[in-house]
């Protein structure tokens, strides 16, 4: 998963909820107002940093072209899923401890 900052995750989220719930991406304002934020050019700096983490992709010169792009690696999620069916407890230990490390969400999601 690819780290983000308190602020850029809160950023992210609020997009990525955004999006979902509208169908399209939010103004910079949009984002500045629903976080409670002062600054559209604070928000703009955190988008800007998003996309170059590659947690947001943007088409240029287009209105709410913000895509969210997913930054779980649902590939290694499913391998870990995967190996811990057949792991022993001491694996299992192994395999939890490192997603924690990796920062990995095991957890079923229920959509």
């Amino acid at each position: 998963m690819i780290k983000l900052t308190k602020k850029q995750k809160l950023v992210y989220d609020y997009i990525a909820e955004y999006v979902k719930d509208h169908g399209t991406s939010p103004t910079y304002r949009e984002v500045c107002a629903g976080l409670g934020l002062s600054s559209v050019s604070a928000v703009a700096e955190h988008i800007d940093n998003l996309i170059t983490l590659g947690a947001l992709r943007k088409s240029p010169k287009a209105a709410r072209s913000l895509e969210v792009v997913d930054i779980t690696y649902p590939e290694t999620v499913a391998l870990f899923r995967q190996k811990m069916a057949t792991a022993t407890e001491e694996e299992l230990e192994i395999l939890r401890k490192s997603a924690k490390i990796l920062d990995i969400d095991l957890s079923e999601s229920e959509e």
